[in-house]
């Protein structure tokens, strides 16, 4: 049935433009300049972006924030062990991506480690990502308080995965 949903939209929208009458490749090329457009808008603040993370990763600041936080991932007994992938997930996608890959050849895979990485990564957010995306392409300069209340369900993501994880499979 999937392998038909592609097919029959396209053959849906060829057939409501030719009732309506309207020209499907100027509308198209239309559509597609206006992307073209607000992907040069927005390029400025998603190369910040990725040079705020490539410094972030590079400057040993991940590490550093790590072990400052290790000791609290001991008490709430969150494996110290994501703690990067927490700190990254907000930022980068794919960032997060590869520090999950680390954290699963680490620790392998099954472990109370790499089961709390996936279920964080799967239930969180690029936060700052989509935030600079959206406001960008508004061109809305004040994010007000949109990025706290973005931050609060990372923040709830974080503390409720471990416990999640511990629940379902335990401390192994």
């Amino acid at each position: 049935m999937t392998d038909y949903v592609v097919p029959l939209i396209t053959v849906s929208v060829l057939i409501y433009a030719a009732i309506k009458k309207v020209d499907v490749f100027e509308a198209f090329c239309e559509g597609a300049a206006e992307g073209i457009k607000t992907c040069a808008e927005i390029l400025p603040a998603l190369v910040l972006l990725l040079v705020c993370i490539g410094m972030f990763s590079a400057s040993g600041a991940v590490e550093a924030l790590t072990s400052l936080l290790k000791p609290i991932c001991g008490a709430v007994g969150f494996p110290s062990e994501a703690m990067p992938l927490v700190l990254l997930r907000p930022f980068s996608g794919s960032g997060a991506m590869a520090v999950y890959s680390e954290i699963a050849g680490y620790v392998g895979a099954d472990s109370f480690a790499e089961r709390v990485a996936a279920v964080l990564i799967g239930s969180s957010e690029t936060t700052f990502y989509t935030i600079a995306v959206y406001f960008s392409a508004v061109k809305a300069k004040n994010t007000r308080y949109a990025v706290p209340a973005a931050l609060v369900p990372d923040l709830t993501a974080w503390i409720v995965c471990g416990a999640v994880v511990f629940a379902f499979f335990g401390n192994a």
